[in-house]
């Protein structure tokens, strides 16, 4: 796995040897980013499943000027630290070991607001409407927002009070949707 465009562009980034991450593939990265406009100018970016870090480092290598990278575990944060680092813009980035629960808790305490968040949650139906419900409810989300929800081929999302589905990819095994705020 590595970071395909922009400012960190080619860098090979760590992975978790275990199956307590699916992280998302190079293939679905790529598209997913295509789809959303391939290079940004400038936001705030929150990944509540990090795993590896990948996709909130893509996304401020692409243009957003910073990362909040959520996870539970402490190897996965341990991997997300070493792929940080190796952005060598280590002031960009935020790790916090924590429950999604937690760090939206400690988010809203902050008043941080976000323009891109990445939900891709195991139980990923049940939670994801939970969560982008709560990310909405403790104001966390920028005016247009978007949360890109991933899961894998068997779940169907539902639409979400407060959100409009803006795009609807199926990506092999992989489903993601991308959903904008109201």
């Amino acid at each position: 796995m590595r970071i395909i465009a922009g400012k960190y562009a080619k860098r090979n980034l760590h992975t978790l040897k275990s199956n307590a991450t699916r992280p998302t593939s190079d293939k679905v990265k790529g598209s997913l980013f295509n789809s959303l406009g391939q290079f940004f100018d400038g936001g705030q970016v929150l990944d509540l499943y990090a795993g590896s870090g990948a996709l909130g480092i893509e996304a401020v290598s692409r243009g957003y000027d910073s990362a909040v990278l959520v996870d539970i575990s402490g190897q996965a944060c341990q991997i997300i630290r070493k792929n940080v680092e190796l952005t060598k813009e280590e002031d960009r980035f935020r790790v916090l070991k924590c429950s999604d629960n937690r760090a939206i808790k400690i988010l809203n305490e902050e008043e941080k607001k976000f323009d891109l968040i990445f939900l891709d949650p195991p139980y990923a139906k049940q939670k994801i409407v939970k969560i982008m419900t709560k990310l909405l409810k403790n104001n966390l989300l920028s005016e247009n927002a978007l949360v890109v929800a991933e899961t894998d081929e068997h779940d169907e999302l539902p639409e979400v009070s407060g959100f409009s589905i803006i795009k609807d990819h199926q990506l092999g095994r992989t489903k993601v949707k991308v959903y904008k705020r109201e």
